[in-house]
């Protein structure tokens, strides 16, 4: 396995789909860092000489924020818009939608599950007993 950023990419897939394994590189960056190396996307990685894997790695580590880099500033980034109190920054402090989906119904995924009432009160219940 050839190791980029810090990721081991598999040696069994094409470039272009292996590339993708790393945070912050999907298919279209991956088909710009091929073209602009002139390397053949559909080439597997384990046939990739070491100077290629050295081009791609620098390539990667001077050209794009992937990984860790991209993780703090989006996280960066969400802390600032919660600290400025703006709309987007309010729903992510409520764990709500951000995006403008519908609260009413739907949105399980951000407001964890259901509140059923009573549901509490019969867990004292049975622990106290």
């Amino acid at each position: 396995m050839a190791r980029i950023a810090g990721v081991d990419i598999p040696n069994d897939k094409c470039l272009e789909v292996s590339l993708t394994y790393i945070y912050g590189i999907g298919r279209t960056s991956a088909r710009q860092i091929c073209r602009k190396l002139g390397l053949d996307p559909t080439r597997r990685v384990k046939d990739l000489n070491e100077e290629d894997s050295i081009r791609i790695r620098n390539m990667i580590e001077n050209e794009y924020k992937v990984e860790g880099a991209l993780r703090t500033d989006i996280s960066y980034n969400i802390k600032r818009l919660m600290d400025i109190g703006c709309y987007r920054g309010i729903r992510h402090k409520r764990k709500l939608p951000v995006r403008g989906q519908r609260t009413s119904t739907n949105a399980r995924t951000r407001k964890g599950p259901r509140a059923r009432p009573g549901a509490s009160r019969r867990k004292k219940e049975a622990a106290a007993k």
